[in-house]
């Protein structure tokens, strides 16, 4: 299977459960005949811990003093900025409730037969087994979850189960069953400990044959043909209204339902796709034994399936948290958090190129969601205007919360031009310029850096003071220290890109002025790109964060087209940078700046690492560490990045084919791929050269490169040496030569 995957047994342990999602309501599907459970998820829920009514301290009254400590040399300066206020963890990400249907007679042994599968293209999860089928989706037009059974003769108990891992003790749980001529309605309300708030589940199950009755916590079904389900969750303070809840539902019939969702869901995942030429022997195997085959191509090809439909279903009113949309357990891994500092921007780095603007658009509404809050955490902690992000939020409030010696995020100052940066380059991918909000954005995050850079370096630059590279340390200071790359990096592209979104701001000209006195990237005695731009600061090269070649990707700054020269430099940093404790993220990150670099070797490692490292469980949904080690979607959503870096990348007036193609692909065809100068793109390649189809949306002149050892042979304007000339509307092929 291409656009889908299977398993021969219904799922074991919750990681395993195939998934469905809509970007606000998630479904993990066990698909058992005898106990079958679907948990169910959504968006909102997150516990309260104390940590919702934060606001970030005032310590901007202090600032100066860190600043002159930290310039004059002392290396642990930072250490007490912020000291006493403990690390408050966001609020925990949680599942709602599972719905069991147990039957209870009837049951046997599984035998060969059954077979749980996950179509991608229709989000449609069904498992069978003798005369039993169980399908489950999640609706992108209803926002409900459906689920029917169907078994001659069904009896079964009903029950919406809230007593997941990990959950507390005292929540406060109440539940209502209420018979009706088509079935029974069913809610379960659940208080969290300590609060007014909870979230309400209500289902309305629609029988036909046979007789329900109440029975226990839920409903008896007997005799029945077959059992349908809609559910809905809804979080807030007080008792909703059960009434007005289960009238809401839908009350089409399960076909009807699937048929109102399927063109939604199935225009979004098939605008783009990717297959290798020698995957088919390995396309009619079930995931968990591609897993087993790390080298297979069809491996590599489901996974990319799986990673853009995984995103697509998270991704709604809320981009993807740590865990995307799902989990069976309350207590989640770092609170199931959306984790600014890397994560996020790596899941949801193929959304531009990959045409998923539903991802983008569901993290501009985080984004925009937060701003005041950003501009809180400025004033608050850094005395500026502008915008300052936090490293991790929960979705509902973005204060910094996360004050720690070892790991000083509420210093970090990159954060808002590391975010704003997908919405860039979704504006590139479909207008050309961005939108009123976003430049809006763009200039909060400027007027940050026209407050903040205020300090000067002994040779008369700005000095970003304090500065914070996530989430490393030099080997001989402390963390927070003095012209962090990534900062560097930052505060260049924020001013200059405000001025260039917003020319007629009274500040343009000086933020231009600003970013020509940042300092120049350092180059150190290893001949690598500097994490830290500051005399005397050494290197701590085994870390699992990239963020000093920020300038690399995403930024494209730093690229061996227009800085060679740095890009060397970059290159080495890579070669030198180690893996730490071998977190998937680390490696994937790795992916796409060794591809910005054209080094497919690396590229190939890399990959290797999370194909063969035991990463995937048998959803195909990812895990943080090695062994299926923390339930974690950033090595499931980012692989598809990887990919399509490797194989086409663009800027507003570049085009780069095959940049750094693995030698295990050395044939196949990727679909539907947006450039961000305005073009759709096919690309088919193989061993005797590569042909690509360009679609454009807008004018463009585009510089056209080549990996390594490739030729431009043939252009539709017979002129390979020349800038690409593209008119919207009209098609141009490219032809390149053999290796």
């Amino acid at each position: 299977m291409i656009d889908g995957t299977w398993e021969p047994s219904p799922a074991a342990r919750w990681e395993d459960a195939f998934l469905s999602g809509n970007g606000r309501h998630g479904a993990m599907v066990y698909g058992d005949p005898a106990d079958d459970r679907v948990i169910v998820n959504h968006h909102t829920l997150v516990r309260p811990n104390g940590s919702e009514e934060l606001r970030p301290p005032e310590l901007a009254d202090r600032l100066g003093r860190l600043q002159d400590a930290l310039l004059s040399g002392d290396t642990t300066a930072a250490e007490d900025f912020g000291a006493g206020r403990p690390l408050v963890w966001v609020q925990p990400f949680h599942p709602a409730f599972r719905t069991r249907v147990r039957r209870t007679r009837g049951l046997h042994e599984a035998v060969a037969g059954y077979r749980r599968e996950v179509d991608f293209t229709t989000g449609e999860v069904s498992a069978s087994y003798e005369a039993w089928s169980s399908r489950v989706f999640v609706s992108r037009a209803d926002d409900v979850i459906v689920q029917r059974v169907t078994d001659l003769g069904l009896t079964a108990d009903l029950v919406l189960d809230h007593s997941l891992p990990g959950a507390p003790a005292q929540l406060a749980v109440g539940r209502s069953t209420v018979l009706t001529p088509e079935g029974a309605h069913l809610a379960l309300r659940v208080g969290y400990p300590g609060s007014g708030l909870g979230y309400t589940g209500v289902t309305v199950a629609r029988v036909e044959g046979g007789t329900v009755s109440v029975a226990g916590e839920g409903i008896r079904i007997e005799g029945a043909r077959s059992l349908t389900l809609t559910t809905r969750v809804v979080r807030g303070a007080g008792r909703p209204d059960l009434g007005e809840l289960w009238a809401a539902l839908p009350r089409e019939d399960h076909a009807t339902l699937l048929e109102r969702h399927r063109p939604l869901h199935r225009t979004a995942y098939g605008r783009a796709s990717f297959t290798l030429r020698d995957a088919a022997p390995g396309r009619a195997l079930s995931g968990s034994e591609l897993l087993r085959a790390p080298k297979s191509p069809a491996l590599l090809e489901r996974l990319f399936a799986a990673g853009r439909y995984h995103l697509l279903s998270s991704s709604g009113m809320l981009p993807p948290r740590l865990t995307g949309l799902w989990t069976g357990d309350w207590d989640t891994a770092w609170s199931g958090a959306f984790t600014t500092n890397a994560n996020l921007n790596l899941q949801i780095a193929s959304a531009a190129a990959a045409a998923l603007p539903e991802v983008t658009e569901a993290h501009a509404s985080l984004v925009q969601g937060q701003l005041s809050d950003w501009q809180d955490n400025a004033r608050a902690l850094f005395g500026a205007r502008g915008i300052v992000a936090p490293s991790h939020t929960d979705g509902a409030s973005g204060h910094t919360r996360h004050f720690q010696r070892a790991y000083p995020l509420h210093l970090w100052t990159a954060g808002a031009d590391w975010l704003l940066q997908p919405l860039l380059e979704h504006a590139e991918v479909t207008t050309g310029t961005p939108d009123a909000a976003l430049t809006g954005a763009l200039v909060e995050a400027a007027l940050f850096y026209e407050d903040f850079l205020g300090r000067e370096d002994p040779d008369g630059n700005l000095a970003v003071v304090p500065s914070y590279s996530p989430e490393n340390r030099p080997a001989n200071a402390s963390w927070v220290t003095v012209n962090a790359t990534m900062d560097i990096a930052a505060a260049r592209h924020a001013l200059t890109t405000a001025a260039e979104h917003a020319p007629g701001h009274p500040s343009a000209g000086l933020w231009r002025s600003l970013a020509a006195r940042l300092p120049a990237y350092l180059v150190n005695e290893d001949g690598a790109l500097a994490e830290w731009a500051w005399p005397g600061l050494l290197e701590t090269y085994d870390h699992r964060h990239l963020s000093h070649l920020y300038p690399v990707w995403p930024l494209d700054e730093i690229n061996p087209y227009d800085t060679p020269e740095q890009a060397g430099a970059a290159h080495r940093a890579l070669e030198l940078r180690g893996s730490e404790n071998d977190s998937a993220h680390g490696h994937l990150h790795h992916a796409l700046i060794a591809a910005r670099l054209r080094d497919p070797s690396r590229v190939s490692a890399a990959l290797d690492a999370v194909l063969g490292g035991d990463f995937f469980h048998d959803s195909l949904m990812s895990a943080h560490y090695p062994s299926r080690n923390v339930y974690n979607a950033d090595a499931a959503h980012t692989l598809p990045a990887a990919v399509i870096e490797s194989l086409v990348q663009s800027a507003p007036g570049r085009l780069v084919l095959l940049p750094a193609v693995p030698a295990a692909y050395p044939a196949g065809e990727l679909r539907g791929v947006r450039t961000r100068f305005g073009a759709h793109l096919d690309l088919r390649w193989s061993e005797d050269g590569a042909t690509a189809v360009l679609r454009p949306t807008r004018d463009a002149r585009v510089d056209l490169r080549t990996g390594d050892g490739l030729v431009l042979t043939e252009t539709s304007a017979g002129n390979p040496s020349a800038p690409l000339e593209l008119t919207a509307g009209v098609d141009r092929v490219l032809t390149l030569g053999p290796r």
